[in-house]
């Protein structure tokens, strides 16, 4: 599924071929999305210019004249820049012509995205209301997860991994960034110093950028929007490296089930 740097990297990809473009058209061919593609789309956008594209967590913003559309690319989705007119394929369902005669082409095979027209504030949206602030901006720091974690029981991964608490830390991003800090996965969320926040903050962002960088993960089927695979897998420290010895102290990763995925971890420096 994509996340967080999966996004940002698609976002970083489109966003040159369409700011400042019109929208000569949407073409929606399949309106069997996660919720049913609005009817009357095509003619709210159509001839609208896109001011920017900016991206809430998972969610990828193209900013119009008269509110913005909103698209999150599901299990499966990926978004391409095609430079000429190309026929469509079976799961091509969304595409955006422009003025410049190029276009963005949604395909989800598992029809899991979603696209939806904002036309107010985007921060109100039932979707984005009740989210917690972007791992890499300024205001997410150890003292905020600190303060949040309090009292609470759940796993320290489950709880970086809460989209209200902070957005777009996924399954991967979660066991490398507990292993940078050195936090056992498992540990209570509560039970976790204000120091040891800090590092877990510094060491999310690091793994973030680090993966938007390198375009991605790939694991599945994620490419960016022109095509190109991501290459963070390479970098991955824990995560599918059960059994592999640690790249820090060199005993072997070990994986468990929490919060009903798989978690990768070192038992002997993560504590």
């Amino acid at each position: 599924m994509p996340e967080l740097p999966e996004v940002e990297t698609t976002r970083r990809g489109v966003a040159p071929h369409v700011v400042g473009q019109v929208v000569s058209r949407l073409v929606v061919r399949d309106r069997r999305l996660r919720w049913p593609v609005q009817q009357g789309l095509e003619d709210i956008v159509g001839g609208q210019a896109v001011l920017a594209v900016d991206r809430r967590a998972k969610y990828l913003l193209f900013r119009m004249e008269r509110g913005s559309l909103m698209l999150h690319l599901g299990m499966s989705g990926s978004l391409r820049v095609l430079l000429e007119p190309a026929p469509p394929r079976l799961h091509d369902h969304l595409e955006l012509i422009l003025s410049s005669g190029a276009s963005l082409r949604y395909t989800d095979p598992r029809r899991f995205g979603s696209l939806h027209w904002l036309p107010g504030e985007s921060a109100s949206h039932p979707l984005l209301c009740r989210l917690g602030p972007e791992p890499l901006a300024e205001q997410f720091q150890g003292d905020y997860l600190h303060s949040l974690g309090r009292g609470r029981r759940s796993s320290v991964k489950s709880f970086i991994m809460d989209a209200s608490v902070v957005v777009g830390v996924g399954n991967i991003y979660a066991c490398e960034a507990l292993h940078v800090a050195g936090i056992h996965p498992a540990r209570a969320a509560g039970r976790i110093g204000r120091e040891r926040y800090q590092r877990l903050a510094v060491a999310i962002r690091a793994v973030l950028e680090q993966a938007i960088a390198a375009g991605g993960t790939t694991l599945r089927d994620f490419v960016g929007a022109g095509g190109q695979p991501g290459y963070f897998s390479q970098a991955l420290r824990v995560y599918g490296r059960a059994g592999e010895p640690c790249l820090r102290c060199a005993a072997p990763v070990r994986v468990q089930r929490l919060a009903q995925r798989s978690t990768y971890y070192c038992a002997a420096c993560q504590h």
